[in-house]
């Protein structure tokens, strides 16, 4: 589509109101993900500046999606400022239904954020971490706070593990996860 045409089918979708501020952000978000060789520059930066505006109508499941289609530069520039990381962290500490408030965070179903906290090997944990965006210290806590009686020594695996799994490959996993395809057993 030449980029005019999809400039005023975004604008066009903008124009709608608050009831698709999710299609429209989701929509410039892939755009900006996928930018054509092809599109002008100057139309980026209004791309930018649109998609953070719908981003703030939106609610936490399609802005964990945001999230994995984004780089995390540009995510961090355009997306507000919520910490998911923090949100998870309060909940784990404070007892509350920690796979409800992972599924909300993260943009995925309540089995599917179950199945990530009953894994052994924290190998799920980890990738929903590094495709959420989530920092190496928040994990950590996270890890610890989700099976708190785990040996000192399971701890460092799990970090090893954390800094093991690629973000690129961690962000495609989730974005998985968001669409409904469940965890392997």
């Amino acid at each position: 589509m030449p980029a005019s045409d999809k400039l005023s089918y975004v604008l066009e979708l903008a124009d709608q109101g608050p009831a698709l501020r999710a299609a429209l952000a989701e929509e410039v978000a892939d755009l900006l993900a996928n930018w054509p060789a092809d599109y002008p520059q100057s139309m980026r930066n209004i791309c930018e500046t649109l998609l953070a505006k719908a981003a703030r109508d939106v609610d936490l499941p399609t802005r964990a999606r945001l999230r994995t289609l984004l780089d995390p530069e540009l995510a961090l520039r355009v997306l507000p400022r919520e910490s998911a990381a923090q949100t998870l962290i309060d909940a784990a500490r404070n007892g509350d239904d920690f796979s409800e408030v992972l599924a909300k965070s993260l943009g995925i179903d309540a089995r599917t954020a179950l199945k990530i906290l009953e894994d052994k090997s924290g190998g799920a944990l980890a990738i929903a971490c590094k495709g959420a965006h989530i920092d190496r210290a928040a994990f950590s806590a996270l890890a610890l706070l989700a099976h708190p009686r785990r040996e000192r020594s399971h701890a460092f695996s799990l970090l090893d593990t954390f800094d093991q799994v690629a973000t690129s490959d961690a962000a495609v996993m989730l974005r998985k996860w968001q669409d409904g395809q469940t965890i392997a057993a």
